[in-house]
């Protein structure tokens, strides 16, 4: 497969993680603290390699791929620990395996 099909699943993955990282804490459900804290901490991290995932930069697709471990971690506790907001955790594991892969694939299909 080209580089490019492994680019789009990683940019699409990315974009519904920082979708939902948004939406979550302030449309979707209600928080038990301040928004601005829970969005600081969960979509800075996503926010370090952005620029070089958008522009297809072999190095910042690795970091992507490395910094959405913690969204699946954080996925797979979330449906664990709360049944009421599982169908979200699951989502988040969804977009996050999507940027892990296709980051990964997309960085190894460059190398050969």
């Amino acid at each position: 497969m080209k580089p490019s099909f492994y680019h789009s699943i990683a940019i699409t993955g990315f974009l519904g993680l920082f979708a939902l990282l948004m939406l979550w804490p302030t449309v979707l459900t209600e928080s038990r603290f301040p928004v601005a804290m829970i969005l600081l901490l969960s979509v800075t991290p996503l926010l370090l390699p952005m620029r070089g995932l958008l522009h297809g930069r072999r190095k910042s697709c690795a970091w992507a791929a490395y910094i959405s471990l913690i969204y699946i971690i954080h996925g797979t506790a979330e449906a664990y620990v709360n049944p009421a907001e599982r169908s979200l955790a699951l989502l988040e594991i969804l977009f996050s395996l999507m940027l892990f892969m296709g980051a990964t694939f997309y960085v190894r299909a460059l190398k050969s």
